[in-house]
């Protein structure tokens, strides 16, 4: 993944015609129709694809957007200098190579709301259903079997619901399972703001100790990876229910099937897994087939319709702004700015290597020729310095080639 250095300094970014966007994996249409109001030219295809063949399509795209199956390393951000931004059409972005981006210039957005109420209201199902056993009595109906039984079912009023990763997702499940009598915790890494009579528990053994269900909501990290395996799925209550609809890697499935055969755990609901079909036509297997009430399903937390179009519009909303404007507020991986367009100037947007003393070059370059600064903003992170720079239009043009020359400059462009 990460192993380039700083690319070379290069000619300013000029966009010849209408910006290119290019979407992949069938994303929704609300995107399309944002991009091309605004007067970008965009090809949208179905499906994902394989690193080679990313790395011939982005060639001259201005702007990329994906889901979770295409993946966004170094190799393909090598090959494409004029690409400005990359949209993740989803929450997660572990797909995409953040820090080569960033040492590119090139600012990752991605949809941390848009699909929040769709995954919160799957996972308020799958309580009732594990809790009533009703994928079993489905499955048994279906075989023409017929077992009217109370027994091992049970409302889930009263029961206690353990979310552990209290964000977005998190507490907007927390808000619905109160509002059905359930009693929730949640443990977090940081200090969260616990809404109604939510309570946090100190420590994860607490939280797994004192729930009737656990429910995950944590990104894919090398400290979240397996965080619920064989021990932790032993601190679980007799009898409780785990489902997981956040990231695959981040609970050990064997351990969690044999958990299950032991009667340890009651049942599962399993939503995403540590490797997945690339295509709907792909087979797939997993420990956890065949094992009783268990639900398993395709990753299908924000495949709502309701959901799709907003992420369409949230990730196109971010990349139409950052390309008109230079905005990155939102971005996963990069330095944040956001400041209002001037009229009668020119923006010089510059990303440079976070070095000593680039800020004075610059100045030195707008002074030199004699250029009028309007506006200037600066935000940095350990790599990489991000300058918004606001300049009479006159002077812009000249200034941005000069700019472009540093030997620290690693990608700019001018707004007009």
């Amino acid at each position: 993944m990460s192993t380039s250095p700083f690319p070379s300094p290069s000619t300013p970014i000029s966009i010849e015609g209408p910006p290119k966007v290019l979407l992949l994996e069938n994303i929704h249409p609300s995107a399309e129709e944002m991009f091309r109001a605004e007067g970008f030219e965009v090809e949208r295809l179905k499906v994902a694809l394989k690193p080679e063949e990313l790395e011939q399509r982005i060639q001259g795209v201005h702007v990329l957007g994906i889901r979770s199956k295409t993946n966004v390393w170094e190799p393909a951000l090598a090959k494409a200098p004029n690409l400005l931004a990359v949209g993740a059409f989803c929450i997660g972005t572990n797909q995409v190579d953040l820090k080569a981006a960033n040492r590119h210039g090139t600012p990752v957005f991605n949809a941390p709301f848009s699909n929040t109420r769709s995954v919160a209201e799957l996972v308020i199902s799958e309580i009732i259903m594990l809790s009533r056993q009703l994928v079993d009595r489905i499955r048994e109906v279906h075989a023409g079997q017929w077992r009217k039984v109370a027994t091992g079912s049970y409302e889930v009023r009263g029961k206690t619901l353990g979310i552990i990763g209290y964000g977005h997702i998190g507490s907007q499940l927390g808000v619905l399972a109160e509002s059905m009598g359930m009693r929730v915790l949640f443990h977090d890494v940081m200090t969260k703001l616990p809404l109604g009579n939510t309570r946090a528990t100190a420590t994860l053994d607490e939280l797994l100790a004192s729930s009737d269900f656990v429910t995950l909501h944590v990104p894919a990290t090398a400290s979240t990876e397996k965080m619920l395996g064989e021990a932790e799925l032993a601190r679980m209550r007799k009898g409780s229910f785990l489902i997981n609809a956040s990231r695959g890697t981040v609970v050990d499935i064997e351990a969690l099937a044999r958990t299950i055969r032991s009667g340890h755990i009651a049942g599962a609901a399993v939503d995403v897994y540590p490797e997945e079909p690339e295509t709907n036509s792909d087979g797939f297997i997993t420990p956890l087939q065949g094992l009783p009430n268990v639900i398993l399903t395709p990753h299908i937390g924000g495949s709502t319709e309701e959901a799709q179009a907003s992420i369409g519009k949230e990730v196109a909303t971010s990349l139409i702004k950052f390309v008109k404007s230079g905005a990155t507020t939102g971005a996963v991986n990069f330095p944040q700015v956001e400041t209002p367009l001037i009229p009668k100037t020119h923006r010089i947007l510059n990303v440079h290597r976070n070095t000593p003393g680039v800020l004075r070059d610059i100045n030195r370059i707008v002074s030199d020729l004699n250029a009028n600064i309007h506006a200037q903003v600066l935000s940095t992170d350990a790599d990489i310095g991000y300058l918004l720079m606001d300049l009479d239009q006159n002077v812009g043009r000249p200034v941005c080639e000069a700019i472009a020359g540093l030997k620290t400059d690693i990608k700019t462009r001018i707004v007009t």
